[in-house]
């Protein structure tokens, strides 16, 4: 009984952990999303899958877009894409790799720099494969995969 409760208690932590160990980034800190020298505040700082990206403005002063690298090279947002305006907006990071957020309101990006740039690394909470204990009965190599990690 006591082994049964024990791995509930571990099922659980390992389900929650991601979530637990995400971190929530202002960008800019305590300037919020303005006139602010962004890459020199994402510098140094490891942002993972999971983790989430919390834009604070005063709402209808300043917008966020997430841009590719041109949009970010050339300050500019798709025709299409729609800007985030609450002033209290929250970006939860999915997936890995670079991330280009701009504000698209007059010159604040070409201007005032008002740009960031990030790259998502895996969680560091991500399982690590199983190894591979030999063959399976018959003597047949395994064809199983692992199971895919969930997606927070």
């Amino acid at each position: 009984m006591a082994s049964s409760q024990l791995f509930i208690i571990f099922a659980i932590l390992a389900i929650s952990a991601p979530s637990i160990l995400a971190t929530n980034y202002v960008v800019g800190d305590g300037k919020g999303w303005t006139n602010f020298d962004y890459q020199a505040w994402a510098r140094g700082k490891m942002f993972y899958v999971g983790d989430s990206l919390v834009f604070n403005y005063p709402k209808g002063v300043h917008n966020v877009f997430k841009v590719n690298g041109t949009g970010f090279q050339q300050c500019s947002a798709p025709l299409d894409s729609v800007p985030l305006t609450s002033g209290h907006d929250v970006i939860t990071l999915a997936t890995t790799g670079r991330k280009w957020y701009i504000c698209g309101v007059a010159q604040h990006c070409a201007m005032g720099g008002q740009k960031l740039l990030i790259t998502v690394f895996p969680s560091s909470f991500a399982p690590s494969p199983s190894p591979t204990w030999g063959k399976e009965a018959k003597g047949k190599p395994s064809s199983h995969s692992p199971a895919p990690s969930p997606t927070w």
